[in-house]
């Protein structure tokens, strides 16, 4: 799924066989930590898309969209062009994720930063999330799907925002108005959702909610969302629902790794193991398996999917060794 140019598709099926600029951010996040230059390499091939489509952005840190092809668009054709169908391109997340995303591969010692320009071009998005005023702001969300305030979206750029402040300029009050939001809507996604499996973003990746909050989180995507293949998305959803809502495969591995970031090892090991219990022996993990069915749909693998394997096996395997050593010492 790694293309020529650094980036991947989503998935080698008919319909995910194109670049979403989120897949990307969470797919290269294992190599995050390894020498390999593949981390360095999705990030540059993102800042070259920016480049290209860097007059666009220079009109929307002045005037905010108002039709869905005037955002950044979300996903593009392999060689990184935009694709000219009608989507929902609002999608605060991603450029949030994005930034965040540069922001930990320079803390990690990644070269990242190619020349000025690069630079530059990550002060324009903070610029253009200012514009859009991505506090207060109905976007397409995580899901691509209707325009709502999204407490996913929000949190992922203030986490965008908190990391990227020494590099650019990021006035505090943009911080802060997302923070605001946050404190008025959590745990909820959104006025329609009482809880979605994009909220588990907030505590991993960005670590953006306090503990108490983390924990109602996972309470409320554990009880209300949690079942046999995975997580359905939220309540209601109608994406592959064969009588029933499609169950997301990274769900299990994702609540993995949110309780390893919360220090709840026996929990991490526990969602470790219904992780192994789902995957194939190739590993090729489905994006998700038919509401009301024990089918995956046609986007196997899906690499965002792949990725949250990985990462919670790296978590599960440094705490096994750490347990070693200690019993060892």
């Amino acid at each position: 799924m790694r293309l020529p140019n650094g980036a991947y598709i989503a998935s080698p099926s008919d319909d995910y066989s194109y670049v979403w600029i989120r897949d990307v951010g969470y797919t290269v996040l294992p190599y995050l930590t390894t020498t390999c230059d593949r981390y360095e390499k999705a990030m540059h091939a993102l800042l070259d898309l920016f480049r290209r489509y860097e007059w666009k952005i220079n009109i929307h840190t002045r005037h905010k969209p108002v039709h869905l092809y005037e955002y950044i668009h979300a996903r593009y054709d392999k060689d990184l062009t935009e694709i000219k169908e009608p989507w929902g391109h609002a999608q605060n997340d991603a450029i949030g994720l994005f930034i965040w995303n540069i922001a930990q591969g320079i803390r990690h010692r990644k070269a990242i930063l190619r020349d000025e320009k690069d630079r530059e071009i990550l002060q324009k998005l903070v610029w253009y999330l200012a514009c859009v005023e991505y506090w207060d702001h109905p976007d397409n969300g995580m899901w691509e799907e209707n325009m709502e305030v999204h407490a996913s979206s929000v949190g992922a750029v203030v986490a965008g925002l908190q990391a990227i402040r020494l590099l650019v300029d990021v006035p505090e009050d943009l911080i802060r108005k997302g923070q605001q939001t946050l404190s008025l809507m959590l745990p909820r996604e959104s006025v329609t959702k009482e809880t979605d499996l994009a909220l588990l973003s907030l505590i991993y990746p960005y670590q953006v909610v306090e503990r108490g909050m983390a924990q109602r989180i996972l309470k409320n995507v554990t009880s209300k969302l949690e079942r046999t293949y995975g997580c359905i998305r939220y309540e209601g959803d109608q994406y592959y629902n064969h009588g029933k809502e499609a169950e997301w495969c990274f769900g299990f591995p994702w609540l993995g790794l949110c309780h390893a970031v919360l220090g709840n090892r026996q929990q991490a090991q526990e969602y470790w193991q219904k992780t192994l219990n789902l995957l194939p022996d190739d590993g090729r993990m489905p994006e998700l398996y038919i509401g009301g069915t024990n089918r995956p749909n046609g986007n196997t693998p899906l690499a965002w999917a792949v990725a949250m394997v990985l990462l919670l096996k790296q978590h599960v395997s440094a705490v096994g060794e750490e347990s070693s050593e200690a019993a060892a010492g």
